[in-house]
């Protein structure tokens, strides 16, 4: 596993603490605005993941494709990306 997918795992991990910790707020009945703030952290943790996720996959992946002389591998990859970029911006 490379450096950017061990900060991947580790921002997962720490979201997933805190989706448990939001899990319990709402369970003990905490202020709505405290859980929101916590549900926020969690969601802001995901993003950073992702972000860094799809920049390690075009680093690499990607750049791979792009570089070899495979025209199908390139167009598929392309297709790809455009498909990832769709879905992150919706």
């Amino acid at each position: 596993m490379n450096k950017e997918k061990k900060e991947v795992a580790r921002l997962l991990k720490i979201a997933q603490g805190n989706l448990e910790a939001s899990i319990k707020m709402i369970e003990d009945d905490r202020y709505c605005v405290d859980i929101s703030n916590q549900i926020m952290a969690v969601n802001a943790l995901l993003k950073k993941a992702n972000n860094l996720l799809i920049k390690q996959h075009m680093s690499h992946c990607v750049f791979e494709a792009f570089n070899s002389d495979d025209e199908d591998l390139k167009h598929n990859k392309m297709n790809e990306v455009i498909d990832l970029l769709k879905k992150v911006s919706a």
